[in-house]
């Protein structure tokens, strides 16, 4: 029985799949652009072509199985670029704009800044750096071959010049970069949210008992790498901003401060390294 876009979406609703991510589905099994939401509402009553709607039909039910909608529709936007993303690598989230928009106020406009970002999987944090400021000199480094290859196509893709390299974290890293940024692994080993992640890397999401295991050897190993006046920025999880605080305190850094996202919850903390204190 032949199926208007209208019914489609509205057994998409009764199957749990939230309304945006069914538009965005939809478009995508009738190969049109995911920005044609419009489209959709003009042609409500249209009858999906057989193809079209056993392909919707079986994207429901992978998004309706907890797979990411990213990950079914090949692509995720963050900060104004398309990033091409699939399973080797975590989906980029809005939340980690705001650790962005902190970078970029921390790279003076008059001057090159060397930047390194640590654990790039998809490339998202690097490459918005690199184009918001094609004049930064921005390196990325991850510990999976496999997120790497999806950096590495998305900066080919969208010509921005980073540079990838594979390492655990900061090992084997250059000195006297002038900020480093990282959204680190930082979920607790055991948290119940790690369900309803389960199609994301874990390697991305978890970092020991506490969440905090990578966070402390980032704090730890960044001021050997960073230059004098240089920033240190990590995100991190709603509750972890009072101990990431603590930790940058602890090992010496100054001006110690967080920011918050949009829906006012303390996202990312960092601070600055001086050489002469």
């Amino acid at each position: 029985m032949p199926m208007t876009i209208q019914k489609a979406l509205r057994a998409a609703a009764k199957r749990g799949v939230d309304r945006l991510d069914a538009q965005l589905l939809l478009l995508h099994a009738l190969g049109r652009p995911v920005h044609e939401r419009a489209w959709l509402l003009s042609h409500d009553t249209d009858k999906l072509p057989p193809a079209a709607r056993q392909s919707f039909e079986s994207l429901c039910a992978r998004r309706a199985n907890g797979e990411p909608a990213a990950y079914l529709l090949g692509e995720k936007e963050f900060h104004g670029l398309a990033l091409r993303v699939d399973a080797r690598v975590l989906v980029p989230r809005p939340d980690t704009e705001t650790l962005v928009e902190w970078a970029l106020t921390r790279m003076p406009p008059a001057m090159a800044s060397r930047v390194l970002d640590l654990g790039t999987g998809s490339g998202a944090i690097a490459l918005a750096l690199q184009h918001a400021r094609p004049d930064a000199k921005v390196d990325a480094v991850d510990d999976s071959a496999d997120a790497l290859e999806v950096a590495r196509a998305n900066a080919a893709r969208l010509g921005l010049p980073v540079h990838f390299t594979q390492a655990d974290w900061l090992a084997g890293a250059a000195m006297g970069y002038d900020l480093i940024v990282s959204n680190p692994p930082y979920i607790a080993a055991d948290d119940a949210h790690l369900v309803a992640l389960q199609h994301e890397p874990l390697s991305a999401l978890a970092s020991g008992p506490d969440g905090l295991d990578d966070i402390r050897r980032i704090v730890q190993d960044a001021p050997a790498h960073l230059a004098d006046g240089g920033w240190l920025l990590l995100e991190h999880g709603f509750d972890q901003a009072p101990a990431v605080r603590a930790l940058l305190t602890e090992r010496g850094f100054a001006d110690v401060q967080s920011r918050d996202d949009l829906a006012g919850i303390a996202r990312c903390s960092g601070g600055i390294w001086r050489t002469v204190k």
